[in-house]
């Protein structure tokens, strides 16, 4: 298995065709937010493929520093699921960027048939050496679990890579707003909409469009 780049249309391709049939429109930003991190050099998206053959796919923000990344999308194509994909990818990653930053959905829904899903999202990264991390975040009123695959033992040092991600690109002030990490205990979570761009994102996904 190998990971491959894309470039803005088969980004936008591969947005329309696979990410919004695996994601809920609550937890997919928008395309044109992806495709202006891209032209950033803050994002990389990348296809799995196996004997010349796409299986699956990760979408990987970067801080300005490259000193680790934020899996921010990890899929496994139609068809392909259930077979390991998935792991193989996550190692791909790791041997690629060294660290590697996850945050899954905390299990503290009123629905418990939901946590049992995010807690097995959970159990499936730390079956791939990923471990849970001793702080928290809150992402535009999304509270979430923060994870971590690499060498670095130190939580502190993870903590500040994790969020310089998010600084490299948000102002002070939005990140203020929408971005609690760490969360701190007891600390309420700010209410949000799922997505909120300082940017108009439509800009940037009209240029692959025309």
């Amino acid at each position: 298995m190998e990971l491959n780049a894309l470039n803005e249309k088969e980004l936008a391709s591969l947005y329309r065709e696979e990410m919004e049939y695996d994601f809920p429109q609550s937890e997919l930003k928008p395309l044109g937010a992806m495709l202006r991190l891209l032209e950033l050099g803050q994002y990389e998206p990348l296809v799995a493929t196996e004997n010349g053959e796409t299986v699956g796919y990760a979408m990987v923000w970067l801080s300005k520093d490259r000193k680790g990344v934020l899996l921010d999308y990890l899929g496994v194509l139609r068809g392909k699921r259930n077979g390991g994909t998935g792991g193989k990818i996550l190692a791909l990653l790791l041997e690629r960027y060294g660290h590697v930053f996850g945050e899954a959905e905390a299990p503290t829904s009123d629905d418990e048939e939901e946590n049992q899903l995010r807690r097995r999202r959970i159990g499936f990264y730390q079956r791939n050496g990923f471990r849970v991390l001793d702080y928290e975040c809150a992402l535009f009123g999304v509270h979430f679990k923060c994870l971590y695959c690499g060498p670095e033992t130190d939580d502190r040092v993870v903590e500040k890579l994790h969020r310089r991600v998010y600084a490299d690109y948000f102002s002070p002030a939005h990140m203020q707003q929408y971005i609690q990490l760490p969360l701190s205990p007891g600390e309420d979570i700010h209410p949000a909409p799922a997505w909120t761009e300082e940017h108009n994102p439509t800009e940037y996904e009209r240029k692959v469009i025309s």
